[in-house]
């Protein structure tokens, strides 16, 4: 690792997000080095915070490296507090519904007014356009976007399973104010950066979009659809696991064969070509489903990996704490759970020089941070306490 300070260093950015996408695009500047206040509700802070079911991790993954500022930004006092935070950030990131924060008077064009120099971002369910005044989800965007079609059998359109529009929407996000941080370098202005689920989801099924312009023709679902190659498929092993393995030339097909000890296939010339197994593709596939079943998984895991051919074992989500790669490349950060017990979760998955973007403090409790964060915008510690009295900010513990 080294002293360098991240790429990010120096930058304050206020989130005023809830949720998933907002609190994602905050993750991502905090996890490069910026001051991230994340602005909650006073006195309960975000509802993810008592989120059960898939949503039981969401704020805990997504508000490392944050502090929180409790804020009631209804009242007149509130309000006040806000427009100084404004005055002093580089970036505000909201991501409510349409029209919520204009009605609060925290609109672009009204920040705008206060800091000139503002990186204003806007993460929406819909750019501008005849579906901008529409509230959305996650699970909705995917449905109208053709995500959903493409990923479940006809009449059955299936949600990817994580929450992969907000997360790819706060990402451009953050993109965009990157960029617009280095145009501000140039020009001294700040402008608004606006991304969104649907247009997210839109970029993502781009390539379908390509292939039914190519074909003129509606596409099946990616279940029903025809892959580029022939073995490409889930196989089951002798202990009941699934592996995906892909055959992408003819060198990969030689080299499983000689690997897996597959002499009878390998000696077969129907299937020695590309051409030959597409031709003859329920033979092949039956033969290698059988191979593969009669072997172990450390068998079949470990005969790919010798043939350095594409393949994966089908894993859950909780197994991925005990990748040896993930270990070793250093993608896991080592957390502290709520209740106290240890736990590894995913770093941003880029590597910059020897930039670790380690964890620095973990995800606040309601308020904690606030008044630091007031005393470094100007408020006295009376001042603060007088805030704190009047329920205008809630700290740790109230």
């Amino acid at each position: 690792m080294t002293d360098q300070p991240l790429p990010l260093a120096g930058i304050r950015v206020l989130e005023l997000g809830h949720v998933v996408m907002g609190a994602c695009c905050g993750l991502v500047l905090a996890d490069m080095g910026a001051e991230v206040i994340k602005v909650e509700r006073a006195p309960d802070g975000d509802d993810t915070r008592r989120f059960g079911g898939f949503g039981q991790g969401l704020f805990h993954f997504f508000n490392r490296n944050k502090q929180s500022l409790a804020i009631d930004l209804k009242s007149e006092a509130g309000q006040d507090v806000f427009r100084k935070a404004v005055a002093t950030a580089d970036v505000l990131i909201e991501n409510f519904g349409p029209g919520a924060v204009e009605r609060l008077g925290f609109g672009y064009e009204d920040c705008k007014k206060i800091n000139p120099g503002l990186i204003y971002c806007s993460l929406k369910g819909f750019m501008p356009g005849p579906y901008e005044h529409r509230p959305s989800l996650d699970n909705l965007v995917q449905m109208m976007g053709g995500l959903a079609y493409m990923t479940g059998p006809t009449g059955q359109p299936l949600r990817a399973g994580a929450s992969v529009t907000d997360i790819l929407g706060a990402t451009y996000g953050a993109l965009g104010v990157i960029a617009a941080l280095r145009e501000r370098d140039q020009t001294g202005q700040g402008q608004n950066v606006r991304a969104s689920l649907f247009e997210a989801t839109g970029f993502l099924v781009g390539q379908h979009m390509s292939t039914a312009a190519i074909t003129a023709e509606p596409l099946p679902p990616m279940p029903e659809g025809e892959n580029p190659w022939t073995i490409y498929e889930l196989f089951e092993t002798a202990n009941g696991d699934q592996v995906c393995i892909g055959i992408i030339n003819d060198k990969h097909w030689a080299a499983l064969c000689r690997e897996m000890k597959l002499g009878v296939l390998a000696a077969d010339p129907r299937f020695e070509l590309e051409a030959g197994r597409r031709e003859h593709k329920q033979e092949v596939i039956s033969s290698l489903r059988q191979e593969i079943a009669a072997r172990s998984t450390a068998e079949v895991l470990a005969a790919c990996d010798a043939a350095r051919i594409p393949f994966a074992p089908v894993n859950r989500p909780d197994e991925l704490a005990d990748d040896p790669h993930l270990n070793q490349s250093g993608a896991l950060v080592d957390t502290v759970l709520p209740d106290g017990r240890p736990a590894k979760l995913p770093k941003l998955p880029l590597q910059m020089k020897d930039q670790g973007f380690a964890l620095r403090n973990e995800p606040p409790a309601v308020g904690e941070g606030g008044a630091n964060f007031l005393r470094e915008i100007g408020y006295s510690d009376q001042e603060i306490a007088d805030l704190v009295s009047a329920g205008t900010i809630v700290q740790p513990g109230d």
